[in-house]
This record gives structure tokens, sequence and C-alpha cells, in this order.
């Protein structure tokens, strides 16, 4: 058996906000609110990647190690989109690009990083407005994110990897080495839940022979560390 993606969460400093920015800019309906305090939706055109957005992050204080890659259709599209995240509360940002790269990089309103892809990227194409998750990563956390969702890898060269849902849409990538160093706790992590009912505890253990770290239980969850140290969940540990 595997396990499925359930969300991908977002660690924010204010969920409601940051919720409603990234709802906003990419469309997907109302924004809705759990118990736990987290807000999530799904965006239109990734029904596959609901994004979910707990509370407790930190003030930033460093580039993420993580960061979406949004498509554009046109030039047109692509200019269109970075003025709507502006408007809703974006900022250009310098991460060390060069004039020359034809993509934009923003920030979000709590300063997350993300990259708006010029038109005609054939590595993202069809992959819906968020084309990449694009990671720090080595080549054996891209192995292991494979397996453990069964997701095939749709790139392996050298040391990156990707991979992509056999359904399609966002693709996953790991660009490989020199990494970035981990002076704060990554905001990005995803919750996954067996695809099994009973599975739980089998899942969890098959996750840490694939090389996944258990951190903690907490309020019936799992936490654990992928092979390059990020966390991730492992959610219904209450089943």
């Amino acid at each position: 058996m595997t396990v499925r993606l359930d969300a991908l969460c977002l660690s924010a400093q204010d969920p409601a906000r940051l919720s409603r920015f990234w709802c906003d800019l990419l469309g997907g309906g109302d924004v809705g609110e759990r118990p736990d305090g987290c807000h999530e939706f799904t965006p239109a055109t990734n029904p596959g990647l609901p994004l979910r957005f707990r509370p407790g992050a930190a003030p930033k204080t460093a580039q993420n190690r993580q960061h979406f890659d949004l498509t554009s259709a046109s030039p047109a599209d692509q200019e269109d989109t970075v003025a709507r995240a502006l408007s809703l509360g974006a900022r250009h940002t310098d991460v060390g690009q060069r004039p020359e790269e034809g993509h934009r990089v923003l920030a979000d309103p709590e300063g997350n990083e993300f990259c708006v892809i010029e038109a005609g990227n054939a590595f993202l194409a069809g992959c819906g407005r968020i084309g990449a998750l694009a990671c720090d990563g080595t080549h054996a956390v891209g192995v292991f994110w494979s397996e453990a969702l069964g997701w095939p890898l749709v790139w392996d060269e050298g040391e990156e990897t990707a991979i992509q849902s056999p359904a399609g849409g966002t693709k996953f990538t790991w660009g490989g080495p020199p990494l970035m160093p981990r002076t704060a706790p990554d905001r990005f992590a995803p919750d996954l839940v067996p695809e099994a009912p009973g599975t739980y505890e089998s899942e969890a253990a098959r996750l840490q022979a694939l090389g996944a770290r258990l951190l903690a239980r907490q309020d019936g969850h799992a936490v654990l560390t992928d092979p390059d140290g990020n966390e991730f969940r492992l959610l219904g540990g209450a089943e």
C-alpha cells in the first residue's frame, strides 16, 4: 500500500490572511477553516494539491528552501499574474536571479518566495497554475518521496529529480547539491494519510523503512522527517 497527499501545508503567522492571498491569486473558491486553526483551499487548476495554512510560523529571517513555480500561458499572462500578485500584497524580491532570466521572483505577504515562470516552459506544461514545488534536496530524497507516495520519477538526471502524481498536476522537484543551509524550520510540509483503512501503523513503519525518522507522536499523528531532514506528518493515528 501507499500513503496519499492529504494537503501541502504552509506554516503562517496569519493563516487566514495568507490563505486568502493564495486563493485570490490562484483561484479556488472559498477558504475553509478547520477546528485546529488551519485554513485551506484547493487551487482551481491543481485539484490534487489542497493547500493547508497552519498557524505558528515565526517571522521569516532567511530564504525558504522550497518555493512555488507558477506557470504562464503567454507573456501577457505572466505580466497579469505578477500585477495581480502585487495588488494582493506580494512584492518583488531578489534571490540572485539574473536580469536575462525570464522568470519573475516575488514574495507573498509573509515573505515566502515564489516564481512566475515565463510562457513556453516545456517541463511545466500541463501541470496547472502551480507547475512545481521546487525544493532543495538530494537525489535520495526524490527517490524516497517517489516510493512513499507511489508517484513516478518524471525526471532523474544526475542529482536532480522530480516526481508527479500519475493523475498529473504539480511536480515536486529537487535540485541536488549544494543545498541551502537550514537556518529556521521549513515552512512547507506535506500532510499524508494512509490510502487504506487500518494501515496506519504499517504505513508508518514502511515510511521509516524507506528512510524516514520518527520524531514524535502528537494528537494521534506522527511527525517524521524524510532522509534530508524535512518534516512531514502522517495523519490519522487515532483510527
